[in-house]
C-alpha cells in the first residue's frame, strides 16, 4: 500500500505564498511522475502542476510563473511552491503520484485526501 499525505495548506491573503507538500510512505520502488491538481468549489479537478522523476516540471498557463513544482527523491517528496496568489486559486490541492511498488509490479496512480486552499481578495 502507498500512502500520499498533503500539508502546508490555509488561508492567505492575495499576494501571497504558501508552500504544500506530499509525502509518500508505503510500499514504494519508484516513482514515474508526480502532480498537483486543483479542485475549486462546483469545478472539476484540474492539473496545475506536474514533474517527471528527475525532470522539470510543466504548468498550467494559470500558474506559470507563480507555481514552482520541485521534488525530493531521497525523501519520497513532492512540493508546490505557491506565490503571488490570486483569489482563483482557491480550492482542495490534490497530491498525485505513478508509484512502483516493486520491480515486477505496474505502477500505480495513487491520490492524497487534499489540502484546502483559501485566498482572500
Amino acid at each position: 500500500q502507498v500512502q500520499l499525505v498533503e500539508s502546508g495548506g490555509g488561508s492567505v491573503q492575495a499576494g501571497g505564498s504558501l508552500n504544500l507538500s506530499c509525502a509518500a510512505s508505503g510500499s514504494i520502488f519508484s516513482i514515474n511522475d508526480m502532480g498537483w491538481y486543483r479542485q475549486a468549489p462546483g469545478k472539476q479537478r484540474e492539473l496545475v502542476a506536474g514533474i517527471m522523476s528527475g525532470g522539470t516540471g510543466n504548468y498550467a498557463d494559470s500558474v506559470k510563473g507563480r507555481f514552482t513544482i520541485s521534488e525530493d527523491n531521497a525523501k519520497n517528496m513532492v512540493y508546490l511552491q505557491k506565490n503571488s496568489l490570486k483569489a482563483d486559486d482557491t480550492g482542495v490541492y490534490y497530491c498525485d503520484e505513478d508509484v512502483r511498488a516493486g520491480v515486477a509490479r505496474p505502477p500505480r496512480r495513487h491520490w492524497g485526501q487534499g489540502t484546502k486552499v483559501t485566498v482572500s481578495s
